[in-house]
């Protein structure tokens, strides 16, 4: 069987991925350390099809100090003084990116979208896609916040009753259950294959197939890989004096040599040893190992379309980067 080193994503030319809950946290720590008590000299609109409001205008941060950064699902959001915030959504092929000194370019050349221009440097919001989908609001107030949460629940803070809630609220397959913001914060393809493996489950097992003891089991692993793989991120982009550097654009990916499945198409699984196998549709793609996860079953997409039945649909959804 063959082997994509780095799976080639046909859309964006790189394999995009929508940064998850682990990448995410990432940002937000490193513009934590360079941003905070920074004053917002100027705002620069490059693509107009990036800034998705017009009241308050963008403009209206200029002059305000930065007082606090966070997420919202996936989203990052850039607090100012006077409740005024700046909330990015990076979708698949946006992406970060920092420069120091306030005189300094923005980085990122002919694919920046918009940059925020600080004491201490430079933000640049980036994408490197035709298909611009990476967005920029700025609201005012704190309630104004609300829009953009999709109602999912934190794995790392839910308990095993709220969890199983969750999962269990909808029949469908356990990857579109975890991928779906409406059910869960912050998870997408590929931290979803990490933790389905890890479960030694099959990403197509219904959720309401799942006895007791495997969901809680589903929780733990879930809580247990974010929180792994985010210690990991921090030793990868740490700058030896206890804070991050700033990662690249290339740097947040979805193919990391030390993921069991996800990417790792014809490679053999680190747990049995058996290949690692791909459903792909249209440009998309997920993986899962056979001797671990579907007792050895190979699923094939035409098995898959009838398996799965109306929830195929929904997980073509997930590839198209619905979740938003």
């Amino acid at each position: 069987m063959g082997f994509l080193a780095r799976p080639w994503d046909l859309t964006y030319g790189y394999h995009a991925r929508m940064p998850e809950l682990p990448d995410v946290t990432i940002y937000v720590e490193a513009l934590r350390q360079r941003v905070i008590g920074g004053v917002v000299g100027r705002v620069r609109v490059v693509s107009p099809f990036v800034l998705r409001t017009f009241e308050p205008p963008v403009e209206a941060i200029e002059g305000r100090r930065v007082v606090g950064v966070s997420r919202i699902g996936k989203r990052i959001v850039v607090e100012a003084d006077g409740e005024l915030f700046v909330v990015v959504h990076l979708m698949i092929a946006g992406r970060l990116r920092w420069a120091d000194g306030a005189g300094a370019e923005p980085p990122g050349g002919k694919i920046v979208l918009a940059s925020l221009h600080l004491e201490s440097g430079v933000l640049s919001i980036t994408e490197a896609s035709k298909q611009k989908r990476a967005s920029l609001h700025v609201v005012a107030g704190r309630d104004a916040l609300g829009q953009f949460s999709r109602g999912g629940i934190d794995v790392l803070g839910a308990s095993d009753e709220q969890f199983a809630a969750a999962l269990t609220r909808e029949r469908r397959t356990l990857k579109r259950a975890l991928t779906d913001p409406t059910v869960f914060d912050g998870i997408g393809n590929a931290y979803s294959d990490e933790i389905l493996h890890a479960a030694r489950l099959s990403p197509f097992r219904r959720t309401d197939s799942l006895d007791a003891g495997e969901i809680a089991g589903l929780r733990v692993v879930s809580r247990d890989t974010l929180l792994s793989w985010t210690s990991k991120l921090r030793a990868e982009f740490g700058d030896g004096r206890g804070g991050l550097r700033f990662p690249d654009a290339g740097e947040i990916t979805a193919f990391r040599p030390d993921f069991a499945v996800h990417g790792r198409f014809g490679h053999a699984c680190p747990a049995c040893g058996r290949t690692v196998h791909r459903v792909v549709f249209a440009d998309r793609e997920f993986n899962y190992c056979p001797g671990c996860q579907t007792g050895g079953k190979i699923l094939a997409d035409r098995s898959l379309s009838r398996l799965l039945g109306d929830d195929w649909a929904r997980v073509a959804d997930e590839f198209a980067g619905s979740e938003r």
